[in-house]
C-alpha cells in the first residue's frame, strides 16, 4: 500500500498555510485524476475522487478495484476550496461520496463540468447541489478569477448529448499569468493541438494510463502519447495522472519519464499529498489565443 507524502491533518495544514500573496501557484496530487491548485488564496479541486466508493461497487466483480494506495484527505476535513472541476461524470471524476463532504466543508462551492452531464450532476446530488457552470467545447465561461475554456475529449469518440453539449471536456484554465490544461480522458484526435496551442499553457496535468495501440484506439492517452501531446502544446511542465490508485488497469510512469527525457519535455511527478509551487514561466514557441465563443445556453457554442 503506497502511503502519501503527506495526509490529512498535515495536508490540511499545508494547503491552508501555503503562501497567499506571492502569486504564485501551489499544486498538490491527490491520486488518480485529482489535483488541488491553489492562487491567491483561491482553492480549485479537479476531479476529485476521495472515497471508496468504486471498490464497493465492483467488490465481488469480475474486475474488482482495489486500492493500491492510501486516502490522501478527508473531504469533509478538506476546507478553503471554492471550485469543484469536473471532466466528465465517470465515478472517478465525479463522485458524490466526496462531493457531498466537500459541500459540507465548503457551502459556498461552486462546480464545474461539461454542459452534456449538468442535469445528471444536478439529479446525483439532489438538494444539495451547488450552483453549477456548465462548459461546452469551444465556449468559455467567467467565474471569478477563472476563465474556464472548454476543450474536446475524445474517448475515443467525441461525445455530446441531444443537443450537442459535450459530455467528456478538457479545460483550459486561465487566472492571472497562467494558464492551465487539464485533459480529463481524452485520445489524441485531430483538432485537439489547435484548440490548446492558442493558449501559452505553463502547466498540463495528463494521463498516462492507455494500453499500447495495436491498431485500436483506447479511450485515453498512455505514457508516450501524454509526453509528445506536452511537447506538441509546448506546455512548460506537464504532470502525469491516473496511475498508482487501483491494482486494475495500473501503469508505471516509466514510459512516460523516458519518452518526456528523449523529447526534451520537463515533467514532474509527484507523491501523493506533495506540492509543488510554480511561478508563470512559458514557452516562447506557445501561441496566443483568439477570443473563445461565450457560453450560450441555447446554442452549442463549438468555437473552434
Amino acid at each position: 500500500m503506497i502511503i502519501p507524502l503527506q495526509r490529512d491533518e498535515d495536508f490540511v495544514e499545508d494547503f491552508h498555510s501555503a503562501d497567499k500573496v506571492t502569486g504564485a501557484i501551489h499544486v498538490w496530487w491527490l491520486g488518480q485524476s485529482c489535483f488541488l491548485l491553489k492562487w491567491n488564496g483561491i482553492g480549485l479541486l479537479i476531479d476529485p475522487y476521495l472515497s471508496d466508493s468504486i471498490t464497493r461497487a465492483n467488490r465481488g466483480t469480475e474486475t474488482p478495484y482495489n486500492r493500491v494506495s492510501e486516502r490522501v484527505v478527508d473531504p469533509l476535513k478538506l476546507s478553503g476550496i471554492d471550485y469543484v472541476v469536473c471532466t466528465s461524470i465517470r465515478p472517478d471524476r465525479f463522485d458524490a461520496e466526496t462531493i457531498l463532504p466537500l459541500l459540507a466543508a465548503n457551502p459556498n462551492l461552486k462546480l464545474v463540468v461539461p454542459a452534456g452531464s449538468k442535469n445528471e450532476v444536478t439529479e446525483a446530488l439532489g438538494s444539495a447541489s451547488p450552483p453549477t457552470i456548465g462548459i461546452n467545447a469551444g465556449a468559455h465561461e467567467t467565474a471569478p478569477p477563472f476563465d474556464f475554456h472548454g476543450i474536446d475529449a475524445a474517448t475515443p469518440k467525441i461525445r455530446r448529448d441531444e443537443y450537442g453539449n459535450s459530455r467528456d471536456i478538457g479545460y483550459v484554465i486561465i487566472f492571472g499569468p497562467f494558464s492551465i490544461y487539464v485533459s480529463g480522458e481524452t485520445t489524441w484526435h485531430t483538432h485537439l493541438i489547435k484548440q490548446v496551442r492558442r493558449w501559452p499553457i505553463n502547466l498540463a496535468l495528463l494521463p498516462i494510463n492507455g494500453e499500447e495501440r495495436t491498431g485500436e484506439k483506447g479511450d485515453t492517452l498512455n505514457g508516450f502519447e501524454a509526453a509528445a501531446l506536452a511537447k506538441a502544446i509546448s506546455t512548460n511542465i506537464v504532470m502525469p495522472a491516473h496511475f498508482n490508485l487501483f491494482d486494475t488497469g495500473n501503469v508505471s510512469p516509466d514510459e512516460f519519464l523516458s519518452c518526456c527525457e528523449r523529447l526534451d519535455q520537463r515533467q514532474r511527478i509527484l507523491e501523493l499529498g506533495q506540492r509543488m509551487t510554480m511561478g508563470p514561466v512559458t514557452d516562447p514557441s506557445s501561441g496566443k489565443a483568439p477570443p473563445s465563443e461565450p457560453q450560450r445556453n441555447s446554442e452549442w457554442g463549438l468555437g473552434y
